[in-house]
């Protein structure tokens, strides 16, 4: 039998990939979003116009600091496996409006604790971020690395919600996965996001900014690898004193929590992605060079081992087939 699945976020730019992967395979879905204006709310609003196509979905609109619609939506539906991905994004917004990172993601991440303890799902997949690993200098990053020196208010409010979801999961033996998702990017996307913001000012014949004089570089990762990774993990709970024995595994050793990269494991240069847009798009570019950004990190790189060996996981998007695929949608559906 096929398990039901939650989804806060469901509307958002992975929540909506994964919700359609599912819905496709004839799994039932149960949609959560607050619909807000961070970014265009119209693209919202597409990616959940095609999600109420299938039969199979269903969608409440609310914010997950609301605990008594979350709630009502949760246990109406009784889903086996909730996976969270709402959360309020962008580095550089944290600085400016740090409240809303309290509450979005401190907050509601522990709303979805309290309720996936509640009506004890089977497995409960949180999504996190790369930007916890903050001022690490040792590449690429690890699971099992230290984590403390973050650089953005918005990176600090997903190590919270690390901590948290540890601390809940050891106390009531809630089985986790946390998901630290690397640069994702694809059709669909946020247009906060640095690709689609160069996209829309090259077409417009506008200068881009570019930061550090473009001297850093990220593990840019296609939505399409990203929905595959979470795929294959529904059904790999962790287990407390699991017998199977795996190398640099994250695994508590005190509950049923483990954290996960989920990256393309490939360094590109930002000037690499830009150049390829540039030829792609067959525009020269107009570049502004600036300093680093405060918040921002020289470089990511993921070491997703750990997530081959547990599931398989290959991703086998090159950025610059990512690239096109993206501008192919990005014409088509902005013309």
């Amino acid at each position: 039998m096929k398990p039901k699945i939650f989804i806060s976020g469901s509307s958002g730019f992975i929540g909506f990939h994964v919700a359609k992967k599912f819905l496709e395979k004839g799994i039932k879905v149960h949609g959560f979003d607050s619909m807000n204006n961070y970014y265009d709310v119209s693209l919202k609003k597409s990616r959940l116009k095609i999600l109420k196509k299938y039969k199979n979905f269903s969608f409440i609109k609310g914010n997950l600091e609301n605990h008594k619609i979350l709630l009502r939506s949760i246990i109406k539906f009784r889903p086996k496996i909730v996976i969270h991905l709402a959360a309020q994004a962008g580095v550089r917004f944290s600085i400016k409006n740090p409240d809303s990172y309290l509450n979005s993601n401190i907050l509601g991440t522990f709303n979805i604790l309290k309720i996936a303890h509640t009506i004890k799902v089977k497995h409960l997949i949180i999504g996190s971020s790369s930007s916890v690993y903050g001022a690490n200098k040792k590449i690429p990053f690890k699971e099992i690395d230290k984590t403390d020196h973050q650089v953005s208010f918005y990176a600090a409010t997903k190590k919270s919600t690390e901590a948290l979801a540890h601390a809940y999961s050891s106390l009531w033996k809630l089985p986790i996965t946390m998901l630290r998702f690397f640069t994702v990017y694809g059709p669909f996307g946020r247009p906060d996001m640095a690709y689609f913001k160069f996209t829309k000012k090259i077409l417009k014949g506008q200068k881009i900014d570019i930061y550090n004089k473009g001297k850093m570089y990220r593990d840019y990762t296609y939505i399409d690898d990203i929905v595959d990774g979470i795929f294959k993990i529904l059904n790999k709970i962790p287990k407390i004193n699991s017998k199977r024995k795996i190398k640099n595994d994250s695994l508590s050793p005190v509950a049923p929590f483990r954290v996960l990269n989920i990256g393309n494991t490939k360094k590109i240069y930002l000037l690499d992605f830009i150049n390829t847009l540039e030829k792609i798009l067959n525009k020269k570019i107009k570049r502004t060079y600036l300093p680093m950004q405060k918040g921002d990190v020289y470089s990511t790189l993921s070491d997703s081992s750990l997530l081959r060996r547990l599931t398989g996981y290959n991703p086998k998007t090159n950025y610059k087939i990512g690239i096109k695929k993206f501008l192919n949608w990005y014409k088509n559906y902005y013309n």
